[in-house]
C-alpha cells in the first residue's frame, strides 16, 4: 500500500468515524488489502452533476461521510448565493441506503440553518425537480444512481429552477466541496426542527400538473380500455405511474408484478435500465400474453422511459430512445396545432447526439428547434435563456429521456408514460399503432436510423488511449468516411467548426464539451464522446435515406443497417 493510500486509511482509523466503520476497515486490511486500496486511493469526485460510485467505506465510496462532506460544501455555496435564506428539497429512490443518504443530507443541511423539505419515502426524480420549483427552493438533492447496477448509489444536486447544476454553479459548488478537508468540517446535526416532511400533498400537486399535459382527453375516454402493460423495474415509478394513468382515464393497466416491489437489489434484472432488452423482458412477456397495445417501463428513479409496441407482423419490439423522442415530439407539435393551442413562438429542444430527424419535423411544423449539449440540464438552461421570449413545449434526447412542458426541468418518465399511452390511444382512434405511425413519419420526413457503440479501453492507460484517439481526430481529421466527404468537423471542446474540404472555420456558441462530430456529404453524422469518469468512449451514428412507402420499410432498414456497419468498419472501430 503506497503512502498516500496509507495516510487516507490512517485518517479514517484515527478520525471521528463510527467504531463500526473502523472495525470494517481493520477487517478489510486483514482479509482484502486490495479492496482497502481501491476504496481509499482517491476521493470520490464531486463532478458537475454530483456524486456517483460504489457504496462502502473509504474516501472513494458512497457512504455517510462522503455524502456529508459533499452536502456541507453545497450548503456553504447556497448560503453564499442566497444570503436572505435557503430552502432545499430532498428525495431518494429505491436503492439500498438511499433513504439513509437522503436523511444524512437532510440533517447536514438542517444543521446549517437551511430549511429542508424531505420526502417521507421514495419518490421519482422528476417530482423532486417539480417540488423545487413549486416550493420556491434554492436547491435540491436526489439520492439515486439512476440505472447503474445495484452496488452503486449517487447524489444529484439541483438549482433553484429545478434543473441540475450548470455553469457557473457546478464548478463553484465543486470548489466549495473540495474545501471540506475533514469530516470535522461537517455540521452533522442540531437543526432537526428545520426538516419538514413531504408526502401525498406534493404528489397531488405534481399529478395534477401532469394531467394538464393531456391534449386529447376525449380520445382517451373513447379508448379507456387501451391495454397497457407497465413495469417499474423495482423502482420509484410504481409510486405514481399507476395513479397518473388512472387520472388520465386509462382503466386497463397491467403491472408486471415480479418487478412491482421497490427493491434496491433489482432481483429480476442484471441492469435496472429500460434501455436494455433484458430489463424489459418480463414486460414484453406479459404484453405478448395479454396482446397489449403498449408496454412502458421506467428506470429506478423514473426519469427514463422505454416503450414496446407490435411491429407490422405483430411481433413485439422495443423502440429506441430516438424513435420514442420522434413520436413524442411529433405528437406534441401536431396535436397542439390540430387543437389550435399552438403558438407562433413554440420551441422544442434536443441534443447534439439525438436524431437529426427532429429538426426536419420541427421545420415541417414551423416550430423552432434548438440543439444543446448532452444532458437535460442543458435543455433546462435553454428554457431559462428563452423564457418570456419563446414557448417551450417538449425536449428530449436519445438516452430514453423526455421533458414535456416546463414545470419539470429534468427528464420525466412519469409524464412520458402518460403521454405515450395517450399517443397510442390517439393512433388507435385512427386505426393504426405507434409502430405504423413511426413508419409513416419516416415516409414523411426521411428514414433516420441510429446506432450507439461504447468502446472501453481497459488498464491503467485506458484514459490516455481515449485521449490519444480524440487528439488524432482533432489534429488529423478524416476527409472521407465510407466514401463520403466530411463536410463539417464540429469540435465542441475547442468551440469551433471546420470544413476539412475548404479549410473554412466558424465558432460554435455552446459551452465547452469534449465531443467531436463528423457530418458527411451524404447526411451521415458521427459523434465521438468520451466518458469523464470511465475509460470509455461512445460513438453515435446516424444515417438516413428516403422512404417512398411503408412497403419499402424492411428493405431500406436493412440498407441503412449495412451502411452503419460499413461506417464503423471504415473508422476501424
Amino acid at each position: 500500500m503506497n503512502e498516500v493510500i496509507a495516510a487516507k486509511v490512517n485518517a479514517w482509523l484515527d478520525g471521528n468515524f463510527d467504531a463500526a466503520v473502523k472495525d470494517e476497515i481493520k477487517k478489510l486490511q486483514a482479509d482484502n488489502p486490495a479492496e482497502v486500496a481501491d476504496a481509499c486511493y482517491q476521493n470520490l469526485e464531486f463532478g458537475t452533476g454530483g456524486l456517483r460510485g460504489l457504496m462502502g467505506i473509504g474516501t472513494n465510496r458512497m457512504n455517510k461521510y462522503t455524502v456529508g462532506m459533499a452536502t456541507q460544501g453545497y450548503a456553504n455555496y447556497l448560503k453564499q448565493c442566497f444570503p436572505g435564506g435557503v430552502s432545499v428539497a430532498i428525495a431518494h429512490d429505491c436503492r439500498n441506503n438511499s433513504r439513509f443518504f437522503a436523511e444524512t443530507t437532510a440533517n447536514v443541511f438542517a444543521a446549517n440553518g437551511i430549511k429542508v423539505y424531505l420526502f417521507e419515502a421514495l419518490r421519482p426524480t422528476p417530482e423532486l425537480s417539480f417540488a423545487i420549483r413549486y416550493l420556491k427552493c434554492q436547491g435540491g438533492v436526489v439520492c439515486t444512481a439512476s440505472h447503474n447496477p445495484k452496488e452503486y448509489n449517487g447524489y444529484k444536486a439541483y438549482w433553484d429552477d429545478g434543473s441540475q447544476l450548470v455553469p457557473p454553479h457546478d464548478k463553484n459548488v465543486i470548489k466549495e466541496v473540495d474545501k471540506i478537508a475533514s469530516v470535522d468540517d461537517v455540521k452533522w446535526n442540531g437543526g432537526e426542527e428545520n426538516i419538514v416532511l413531504l408526502g401525498k400533498e406534493m404528489d397531488e400537486v405534481y399529478m395534477n400538473m401532469v394531467k394538464e399535459l393531456s391534449v386529447y382527453p376525449e380520445v382517451i375516454e373513447k379508448h379507456k380500455d387501451l391495454k397497457i402493460v407497465y413495469t417499474s423495474i423495482h423502482g420509484t415509478g410504481i409510486t405514481l405511474v399507476p395513479q397518473v394513468l388512472d387520472r388520465f382515464g386509462f382503466k386497463n393497466v397491467h403491472i408486471v408484478k415480479e418487478q412491482s416491489e421497490p427493491d434496491g437489489n433489482f432481483p429480476t434484472v442484471v441492469y435496472p435500465n429500460p434501455e436494455e432488452s433484458e430489463a424489459m423482458s418480463l414486460g414484453l412477456k406479459l404484453a405478448e400474453e395479454l396482446d397489449a397495445d403498449i408496454l412502458c417501463g421506467t428506470d429506478p428513479d423514473a426519469d427514463r422511459i422505454a416503450i414496446g409496441v407490435k411491429d407490422s407482423q405483430g411481433k413485439w419490439v422495443l423502440m429506441n430512445g430516438n424513435q420514442t423522442a420522434v413520436l413524442a415530439f411529433n405528437y406534441i407539435t401536431e396535436a397542439r396545432k390540430a387543437k389550435g393551442i399552438n403558438k407562433p413562438n413554440d420551441m422544442v429542444v434536443t441534443t447534439i447526439v439525438t436524431t437529426p430527424m427532429i429538426d426536419n419535423m420541427a421545420k415541417g411544423n414551423d416550430v423552432a428547434c434548438y440543439r444543446v449539449l448532452t444532458g437535460f440540464k442543458w435543455i433546462a438552461e435553454m428554457i431559462r435563456e428563452k423564457e418570456g421570449k419563446e414557448n417551450y413545449i417538449v425536449g428530449g434526447e436519445e438516452s430514453f429521456g423526455l421533458m414535456i412542458g416546463d414545470q419539470v426541468r429534468d427528464k420525466d418518465g412519469i409524464s412520458a408514460v402518460a403521454l405515450l399511452c395517450e399517443m397510442a390511444a390517439y393512433e388507435k382512434e385512427k386505426g393504426r399503432s405507434l409502430y405504423e405511425k413511426m413508419v409513416d413519419l419516416y415516409v414523411q420526413y426521411g428514414f433516420y436510423k441510429e446506432k450507439l457503440i461504447s468502446i472501453t479501453k481497459k488498464g491503467m492507460d485506458g484514459q490516455q488511449q481515449i485521449a490519444a484517439m480524440m487528439e488524432g481526430y482533432r489534429s488529423n481529421p478524416p476527409k472521407t468516411i465510407n466514401g463520403s466527404l466530411v463536410v463539417k468537423l464540429l469540435d465542441y471542446e475547442l468551440s469551433k467548426g471546420l470544413n476539412p474540404q475548404t479549410g473554412e472555420e466558424w465558432a460554435i456558441n455552446l459551452p465547452k464539451s469534449n465531443v467531436l462530430q463528423f457530418i458527411l456529404e451524404d447526411g451521415t453524422s458521427i459523434s465521438a464522446r468520451p466518458s469523464g469518469t470511465e475509460p470509455k468512449i461512445k460513438f453515435y451514428f446516424s444515417v438516413n435515406a428516403k422512404l417512398n412507402s411503408a412497403a419499402e420499410y424492411d428493405a431500406v432498414d436493412a440498407q441503412l443497417a449495412e451502411k452503419i456497419k460499413a461506417v464503423i468498419t471504415d473508422m476501424k472501430l
